[in-house]
C-alpha cells in the first residue's frame, strides 16, 4: 500500500493517461512529457504500488488486474480534483455542444422528453439527448461508468455517492378498454371506481421491466387481505396500454400518462377499489456533477419540465 505522504500525486496523471493510451508513448503525447519520463514515472508508481500495473503484449501495454481496477475511479478522482479546481465556471446553452443521456422508463418518453425536446430546440440546439432504458438493477453501474448523467426513479435507499431530489408523487389509476363488457355490466361509468370482487377478479396486465409479476398495488391488496390475478407483464408501458386497449384484461397505470394518452389509446380511465400509495419520483446523479455548470443547467431544465406532475422536494 501506498504511503500517501510520500506519494508524488502527479504520478495519478501518468497512470491516467497510460490506461487511456495504453503505451508510454501515448501517455507522453497527452500529457506533454518524452517516452523516457512517463516509463521513469511507471517504474516509480510501479513501487510505491507494488505492482507490475501493466505487461508487454505487442506494441501496446496491457493493464494488470489491480491497475484495471483503479481505471474507474480513478478518473472520477482526477475529474473531480479539475472540477474543483476550475470553479464554477460558466455554461451557455446557446454555445454548448454535449450529449446528453438520462436513463428513464418510457413514462418519461411521453411526460418529458417531448417538451424537453422543444426546449432544447429552442435554447439549445447543439445540445444532444438520449433517453435510455431504465434498468433497474443496474443504475449505480450505469451512474458510476458514465453512462448515463441522470437517472429518473422511484425513491429508494440510494448510495452515499449519489445525490437525488424529490420530483412528484405519481398516481396510479385504472385503466380498461372502451366498452369493457364487464365493468359494462357492473355499471362502472368512466372515472368510477371498480368494485374490489371485480377488481381481483380481472385479469390485469403490469409493466414490469424485469419480468416479475408482482407490482405496484399488491402489497395495499395483501394489507386488505385480498390478491389480485396478473395475467401478463410487458417491460414498457406503451405496452401496457396496446394490450388493455385490445383485450379485457386492466392495468394499473400512471395517471398523468394515461390522461395524457386515454384519447388516442383506446381507454378509459376508472379509479382503483382502494388507495393506491403513489411513490415517490426522483432525479439522480453521481456527486462529482453536483456543481457542474453544465449538469447544473440540465437539472433545472427537467425539474421545470416535471414541475406540474407534482410538488418538488428537496436535494438529498
Amino acid at each position: 500500500m501506498a504511503n500517501l505522504a510520500a506519494f508524488d500525486l502527479n504520478l495519478l496523471r501518468v497512470l491516467d493517461a497510460l490506461l487511456r493510451e495504453g503505451s508510454t508513448v501515448g501517455a507522453g503525447r497527452r500529457l506533454g512529457l518524452s517516452q523516457p519520463a512517463v516509463s521513469a514515472a511507471l517504474g516509480r508508481l510501479r513501487h510505491a504500488l507494488d505492482d507490475p500495473l501493466f505487461v508487454r503484449q505487442g506494441q501496446g501495454l496491457v493493464p494488470t488486474a489491480f491497475a484495471a481496477g483503479l481505471e474507474v475511479s480513478l478518473g472520477a478522482v482526477l475529474e473531480e480534483i479539475e472540477t474543483v479546481l476550475a470553479g464554477p465556471g460558466r455554461f451557455d446553452p446557446a454555445e454548448a455542444r454535449l450529449d446528453v443521456r438520462i436513463s428513464g422508463t418510457d413514462f418519461f418518453a411521453t411526460m418529458l422528453m417531448p417538451e424537453l425536446g422543444a426546449r432544447l430546440q429552442q435554447d439549445a440546439p447543439g445540445v444532444r439527448l438520449q433517453l435510455v432504458d431504465l434498468v433497474p438493477d443496474h443504475y449505480v453501474d450505469a451512474l458510476e461508468l458514465r453512462k448515463v448523467d441522470l437517472a429518473l426513479l422511484p425513491e429508494q435507499t440510494f448510495p452515499a455517492w449519489i445525490a437525488h431530489e424529490a420530483l412528484f408523487h405519481a398516481e396510479f389509476a385504472v385503466i380498461a378498454r372502451r366498452g369493457h363488457p364487464a365493468l359494462t355490466a357492473a355499471g362502472v361509468a368512466p372515472g368510477g371506481v371498480i368494485p374490489m370482487d371485480l377488481f381481483c377478479a380481472l385479469g390485469h396486465v403490469l409493466c414490469s421491466p424485469d419480468g416479475r409479476f408482482e407490482g405496484l398495488g399488491d402489497a395495499a391488496l395483501a394489507r386488505a387481505g385480498r390478491s389480485r390475478r396478473v395475467a401478463m407483464s410487458v417491460p414498457v408501458f406503451e405496452g401496457v396500454l396496446q394490450v388493455v386497449a385490445a383485450s379485457d384484461l386492466i392495468a394499473l397505470f400512471p395517471k398523468a400518462l394515461a390522461a395524457r394518452r386515454a384519447e388516442t389509446g383506446g381507454v378509459m380511465i376508472h379509479a382503483p377499489p382502494l388507495p393506491i400509495p403513489p411513490p415517490l419520483l426522483c432525479m439522480i446523479w453521481h456527486r462529482r456533477h453536483g456543481n457542474d455548470p453544465a449538469h447544473l443547467w440540465l437539472r433545472g431544465l427537467v425539474r421545470e419540465v416535471l414541475a406540474p406532475l407534482g410538488r418538488r422536494g428537496g436535494e438529498g
